[in-house]
């Protein structure tokens, strides 16, 4: 195991403290910024790489990230207003944002970060893997073991054991649990 490892443990220890839940097993690389700690929880073996940028808007938000899941470096998370869920098993590239909140870009000629945000719940279901680069945005919900492609751009409802790519993203493959196989969609 890499000595940087056994740092970001010690790390998790300390979270502990700090944050709403650090379950057994977890480390964590040096953040860039965790706004509202208390309302972040992490399940066991929670591993997260450096850079991680985690914004909770506000007291009325929460982020819950499941048991063994691994998070890439630079991940950005932002909550606003309910509860953001990363379901068990899942796997978060590197340089990926997941939010459940976007602006409401209503007023023309009033600058975007002068009006109101708006929220859509997003959960990301167990065993997923989300690609390196990825943006998942508000109100998408990933079924159980969906898999996003790198660089892609995904919102939406996406049935389980989806594969999403592009942006933006598209189910171009998913398991036929029926026939046991892989299907393309057409």
């Amino acid at each position: 195991m890499n000595i940087a490892k056994y740092f970001w443990g010690i790390r998790a220890l300390l979270y502990k403290y700090k944050l709403g839940k650090v379950d057994r097993l977890s480390y964590i690389g040096k953040p860039i910024l965790i706004s509202h700690p208390r309302n972040l929880k992490l399940g066991q073996k929670c591993r997260i790489y450096p850079g991680l940028r985690v914004e909770i808007v506000n007291d009325n938000s929460y982020i819950t990230i499941g048991n063994n899941v691994s998070i890439g470096q630079n991940f950005h998370i932002v909550s606003y207003n309910n509860n953001l869920h990363i379901g068990s098993d899942v796997t978060i590239s590197g340089n990926v944002l997941i939010t459940n909140c976007d602006y409401a870009y209503q007023q023309i000629g009033q600058h975007i970060l002068d009006q109101p945000l708006i929220e859509n719940e997003t959960e990301i279901g167990d065993g997923c893997f989300i690609g390196y680069g990825a943006v998942i945005q508000a109100g998408t919900k990933l079924g159980k073991q969906c898999i996003v492609g790198a660089n892609s751009v995904v919102k939406g409802v996406f049935p389980d054991y989806s594969v999403i790519v592009g942006a933006p993203g598209r189910v171009v493959k998913h398991y036929d649990i029926k026939l046991e196989q892989w299907s393309r969609n057409e």
